[in-house]
């Protein structure tokens, strides 16, 4: 937008092609075509009042606040005009309440009528202090009422969800959560009802509000209509202390704001940056914050004593013991290290640093979860040394013309990575392909088309996707997305690295946990140290140790489930293992006798768990409330976030690890997470410019009688460690179902709706069935919900074979 000075009629500057010029208030003004009056109006600088309008979604024209007077052709319009829904025209002139008297009557007229029915009871509502009806009312609203009659009222409040509370007697109509829920999640469960006088927000009897991203709804939501099951009647906003930082719970990295009161986090708003989450989160990075609290919350650091018991002990005592088993076991066998996926990138380099000059090794790995050599690869040819200027991002995603999603369900695993896909399918015609055994709720949300693949075989189907595939990813732009779980695919990773190559299409790694990312750059793998420097390489070893001032291991060490075996074997004489979750490696079992088995466990973690039931010394480290620091999200970019709630007393990973170091006779200099991040950037990030993987594509399981191959992934809203003490966020969790064709039921006499078993010789599992376009002799379970936790309890995973019957049959045959 440009503003025009002013100027004699012979000196008036041309306008600029794509825009048109008009006058608001007196001022002349170049604007672009198709731009809402609206806009133009707030890049002046004037403030027009509005409910129903917002920036990302669709017009609607709801509320009529924003009303302003506009002349077209010289002849003035013969009502007041919404600014929200008309568009900019040259030589029109508009007038709003700040110069027309007309206009500011309308507004007043409108207000006094959104007021007639709203009650009066702000004292007790949640959006007092932070409500938009409350501020435009005084200032664009009559001083009295010439309201006298009863105000209509509704029973409340109305529970829409079990996270999500309907006032209804407070609602205008705006139309914004409505439109939100249409538009931007695509979960069109709440809507207008009745008509009139009667028309009211609502819901289907059948159909219940539950979505991934609802918790929108109440943050946009201008008149505290929608509430927070969680956050209602807590606190005043003006009592709350509010602190921005970064969702932990993904790779997207969003920005958000937590509000806290008396050292307790009661709440999280979505923060506004345009790059990566626009002004939305889901309702896990929303409501999943309870866990810094949790009964299970360790905060004091603990020692397994001679008799067996962990008894709690001064961090002198606890350090001592802990570099004294650590001590013995390096000159024994040696130590491994186990981070886990859930680091800020400063901790994450405190745990490389930790491994290779205080242990004395690479047998470091941060994945936590089914992984392989072929990754390795991968994410040295693909990701390390990556940033935002070189690399896929969210705004790329959202220009790109085609998109190819493999070895992740985006709305499932990394939400926000969804909307943006979403929005590019609804705005500007993106062809979205997913590869995958099922046609997923969020695919039909993105219009995607579904390159099915049976468990195991993905990397044929990505290596022959189709000509049309093709030419949609040879256009300039054209994207794919590889998620973590492609892992488990043997070759799949390598397909995708000749895909690419082959179409000229951008990769981008979709990890599912926050800190994945930047645990790459941090050198938190067997292969890689920090910066993207290759064990191999002996000049890159060379340039650490002169930083260091440290000698560094120059065999590249075991990956995540080699160190696992090594330790049960005897081989490791110790594990130093982060937040990992043992259900989540590929084999539970044995990474629990693995635990069991070591000689000496050390635990750095939140709360307890099955690795702190088995550590010899347990050292409690800070949530993310309680630090400071920053996650590399899926982009390469870093996301920084401040300490929120008071941290005296707890310790963040980099913090304990150097301290550790020091009573090892070696010293980290990773007091603080600004140091470590401070040495991490001085050291730089390169990539390692080695080739991509070219592994062998795996085969497809086949089948017998009885039998099908089982096809597993994770739900959002499932039992994460970190959803602990949330029952409002598990009430909207997906139900889980065991999924199969129709052809595969019949042959297996499964009946939709019926309760089926898959069972293998190490376990059981039974859901009710759910018919879907699985593959011929595929079933699909979710990994890690409420009766349904597949590796733990039938010892399997994605690709492997598994026996399935009705409920009830011994054999399940």
């Amino acid at each position: 937008m440009t503003l025009t000075p002013e100027r004699n009629a012979t000196e008036e500057t041309p306008v600029p092609e794509g825009h048109v010029r008009l006058t608001i208030d007196g001022q002349v003004v170049d604007a672009p075509k198709g731009e809402l009056l609206i806009r133009t109006c707030e890049r002046l600088g004037i403030v027009i009042p509005r409910f129903c309008d917002h920036p990302l979604l669709d017009p609607a024209g709801a509320c009529r606040q924003c009303l302003v007077e506009v002349e077209m052709g010289g002849r003035p319009m013969p009502k007041p005009q919404a600014s929200c829904t008309m568009t900019v025209a040259d030589g029109m002139v508009v007038k709003t309440q700040h110069t027309s008297e007309r206009a500011d009557k309308a507004q007043q007229g409108v207000m006094e009528l959104l007021l007639i029915n709203h009650p009066l009871d702000c004292p007790i509502c949640d959006k007092g202090g932070e409500c938009p009806l409350q501020n435009q009312a005084m200032a664009h609203g009559r001083a009295d009422s010439r309201f006298v009659e009863k105000k209509r009222t509704f029973p409340k409040p109305l529970p829409i969800s079990s996270q999500v509370l309907l006032d209804r007697e407070r609602c205008v109509l705006c139309q914004r959560c409505t439109r939100f829920s249409e538009e931007i999640a695509g979960d069109p469960f709440i809507d207008l009802l009745e008509r009139g006088a009667k028309q009211q927000i609502g819901i289907a009897e059948d159909q219940p509000f539950q979505s991934y991203f609802s918790g929108n709804t109440i943050q946009i939501c201008p008149v505290g209509a929608l509430t927070s099951a969680a956050y209602r009647f807590r606190s005043r906003p003006f009592d709350l202390r509010s602190t921005a930082g970064t969702c932990e719970h993904c790779s997207s990295g969003c920005s958000m704001r937590t509000d806290s009161r008396r050292g307790t986090v009661l709440r999280r708003l979505a923060g506004n940056d345009p790059e990566v989450n626009e002004e939305w989160l889901c309702d896990k990075g929303r409501f999943a914050f309870r866990y810094t609290g949790s009964q299970g919350r360790i905060t004091r650091p603990l020692v397994r004593r001679t008799d067996g018991t962990l008894t709690e002990a001064s961090w002198t005592e606890a350090l001592a013991v802990a570099a004294e088993g650590l001590l013995a076991a390096r000159s024994a066998g040696g130590i491994g290290v186990l981070p886990g996926g859930r680091l800020t990138g400063e901790d994450a380099y405190a745990y490389a640093k930790f491994a290779r000059v205080v242990a004395g090794t690479n047998d470091i790995d941060f994945r936590a979860r089914p992984h392989s050599d072929e990754e390795l690869e991968f994410l040295a040819a693909h990701v390390v040394g990556g940033t935002p200027e070189d690399s896929v991002t969210f705004t790329a995603i959202e220009n790109a013309p085609a998109v190819l999603t493999v070895g992740t369900d985006p709305e499932e695993e990394s939400g926000i990575v969804f909307l943006r896909l979403r929005k590019a399918y609804r705005k500007k015609g993106l062809r979205h392909f997913q590869v995958g055994p099922f046609t997923s709720y969020g695919a039909e949300k993105t219009g995607a088309t579904v390159l099915h693949a049976v468990p195991g075989a993905e990397a044929a189907v990505v290596a022959d996707p189709g000509a049309d595939v093709v030419a949609a990813l040879e256009q300039p732009g054209a994207v794919i997305l590889v998620g973590d779980r492609a892992a488990e695919s043997p070759g799949l990773y390598s397909a995708v690295s000749a895909l690419a190559t082959r179409t000229g299409a951008a990769i981008g790694w979709l990890p599912r946990r926050a800190g994945d990312r930047g645990a790459v750059e941090a050198g938190a793998l067997p292969t890689l140290l920090p910066g993207g420097r290759l064990v191999t390489d002996a000049a890159a070893r060379a340039e650490l140790e002169q930083v260091w001032g440290a000698p560094v291991p120059a065999t590249p060490g075991r990956d995540g489930d080699a160190i696992l075996a090594a330790a049960a074997s005897g081989a490791l004489a110790a594990l130093v293992v982060g937040g990992v979750d043992p259900q989540d490696m590929t084999d539970p079992t044995a990474a629990i006798t693995a635990l069991r088995e070591v000689g000496f466990l050390v635990s750095l973690e939140i709360h307890t768990s099955a690795v702190t039931e088995l550590a010899d010394v347990v050292l409690p480290v800070a949530p993310d409330a309680q630090r400071s620091g920053a996650y590399v999200n899926w982009e390469g970019r870093r996301r920084e976030f401040a300490v929120a709630l008071d941290a005296t007393g707890v310790l963040p990973d980099c913090r304990v690890l150097d301290t550790l170091g020091v009573e090892m006779d070696a010293d980290l200099f990773t007091q603080t997470p600004a140091a470590a991040a401070g040495e991490l950037e001085r050291l730089g990030s390169r990539r390692p410019g080695v080739a991509a993987p070219d592994h062998t594509a795996g085969q497809a399981r086949r089948p017998g009688y009885g039998q099908a191959v089982l096809a597993t992934s994770r739900q959002m809203i499932d039992d994460g460690s970190l959803q602990i003490d949330e029952p409002a966020l598990a009430g909207t969790a997906r139900r889980p179902y065991v999924k199969v064709n129709a052809a595969t039921a019949e042959r297996l006499a499964l009946v939709e709706g019926a309760e089926a078993t898959v069972r293998t010789d190490h376990g059981a599992i039974t859901l009710p069935v759910a018919l879907t376009d699985l593959p011929d002799g595929v079933v699909w379970l979710p990994a890690c919900s409420p009766g349904s936790h597949v590796r733990p309890t039938l010892g399997v995973g994605h690709g492997d074979l598994v026996t399935v019957g009705p409920a009830g049959n011994g054999s399940a045959s």
